[in-house]
């Protein structure tokens, strides 16, 4: 099966294919393995808006910078510290005297909350429904244990309204199987009813060939072409109907992880979202309920608004929504480069200016 696919996907010569990507890890883990090397020319992969850290917008930097300044210790994922906010990144607060803390989990940052109680503790909670519920289960236990120097710096994204935000820069998804691990796949049973295509990939070689085969067989069959045989009714038929196949079904269930989706639900709700390079997109994130206020970092220390943006010369928001390729940005490999990050796709290991310069 794996040889028909790759076969398949070689000499393919049906209609322009679009495809976008929408994890950062599919990205890296396409090139890595060399998979686009074997694509048909016909065949195009977009890098999507899947890499947390590429989406958080500059006004949470400032935030966190604006935290550190006033003494609070900063708990974050490495990637984070060097992502740019409008005058700079946490690694330049830690290099003015800002404590700034590289952790593996919000449970290590709650930890280490509990052993230091003359420091207040931030967690920069940043990621999408994958992550979330660790985030959340931090919250929980800082409660349970009487944790009371501990709160989060709320940055979570969810993915259904990017979804739809963004589909129509391609012809179909490459959906991100960890997240739909989480959230199971009644979205994209719904959103293929409504005209959006997709597939949930899994992560070996294997898996993202042959999700890839079954996205570009089904994308062309959409558009009249079966085995290059082009039929105008076959494409009026299709013209408006959406496709969805699971093709990592070993670990994304329809009904997903109800347990992660409730202990969310119990501490969080939706709220309307920056992601940088995108803009405001409505109920696309999430953000603690308002009895559990004294964990919410904004309202604990009375953050103020923060609105810049970023450098007018990066187009990470461009990338973000497949609009160009990173090697079209004029800053990309020269300005930006992973030394000198202009901007939050050349930091992240999910970003894709960092695939592009890594790889080719």
């Amino acid at each position: 099966m794996l040889n028909e696919a790759i076969e398949y996907l070689k000499s393919y010569d049906g209609p322009q294919i679009n495809i976008m990507e929408v994890c950062g890890t599919h990205t890296h883990e396409i090139f890595r393995k060399g998979i686009r090397k074997i694509l048909s020319p016909k065949i195009k992969l977009i890098s999507g808006p899947g890499c947390p850290v590429c989406v958080t917008p500059v006004s949470f930097i400032d935030e966190a910078r604006y935290l550190a300044e006033q003494g609070v210790t900063i708990c974050t994922f490495g990637d984070l510290v060097r992502v740019p906010g409008s005058d700079g990144s946490l690694a330049d607060s830690r290099a003015a005297g800002g404590k700034i803390k590289v952790c593996y989990s919000p449970m290590d940052a709650m930890e280490y909350a509990k052993e230091h109680t003359d420091e207040e503790v931030v967690f920069l909670s940043v990621g999408f429904e994958t992550t979330t519920p660790s985030d959340v289960l931090s919250v929980k236990t800082a409660m349970d244990e009487g944790v009371s120097n501990f709160s989060l710096l709320t940055a979570n994204k969810t993915m259904p309204n990017a979804y739809l935000v963004l589909k129509d820069s391609m012809d179909c998804y490459l959906y991100p199987g960890h997240v739909h691990a989480i959230i199971g796949t009644g979205i994209c049973e719904e959103l293929a009813a409504n005209g959006v295509s997709g597939v949930v990939a899994g992560f070996t070689d294997k898996e993202l060939v042959l999700a890839i085969a079954v996205a570009v067989k089904n994308a062309a069959k959409r558009k009249g072409y079966v085995d290059g045989v082009y039929s105008e009714d076959l494409a009026k038929e299709n013209e408006n109907k959406g496709f969805f196949v699971n093709c990592y079904p070993r670990v994304v269930k329809a009904e997903g992880s109800p347990k992660a989706v409730k202990l969310v639900d119990e501490f969080m709700e939706p709220s309307d979202e920056i992601w940088r390079g995108i803009g405001l997109l409505e109920k696309s994130g999430m953000k603690l309920k308002e009895k559990y206020k004294a964990y919410d970092a904004r309202v604990k220390y009375n953050i103020p608004a923060f609105t810049a943006q970023g450098n007018k010369g990066c187009r990470c928001g461009d990338v973000l929504q497949g609009k160009i390729l990173p090697s079209d940005c004029p800053l990309f490999g020269k300005a930006c480069n992973p030394d000198h990050p202009v901007g939050a796709c050349m930091v992240s290991d999910e970003g894709a200016c960092s695939a592009f310069y890594m790889y080719n």
